[in-house]
């Protein structure tokens, strides 16, 4: 393993945290006591929406588990989690359908 120099390591730390400071203090700080347009409202309500499947489908399409090559459990799972968030538009009946359907996948193939 590399060994990282500690100047290096505290540099990106605090980059990191001036950044993350700086995001939040433009929401909160410069327009916090402001009502946001209308526009942007739009936009940011379907923020979870986007992030979500984002960090869901690459674990899907290529997971660490099987070496990054797709696999029927997974697949599956991710199915039957997005038939049943479409179908009950309950964010718990997705996630535990889809975990089900994984572990009891895994079980019955593995």
């Amino acid at each position: 393993m590399t060994e990282i120099d500690p100047s290096t390591m505290w540099i990106v730390i605090a980059g990191l945290a001036f950044g993350s400071f700086g995001l939040r203090f433009v929401f909160i700080g410069l327009v916090g006591d402001r009502p946001l347009p209308d526009w942007l409202l739009r936009h940011l309500r379907y923020t979870a929406v986007a992030i979500l499947p984002a960090l869901i489908a690459p674990l899907v399409i290529w997971p660490q588990a099987t070496g990054g090559q797709p696999d029927v459990p997974r697949m599956s799972a991710a199915a039957v989690a997005l038939a049943a968030g479409y179908w009950s538009k309950n964010v718990l009946v997705a996630i535990f359908s889809g975990a089900g359907t994984l572990y009891g996948l895994l079980y019955l193939l593995g």
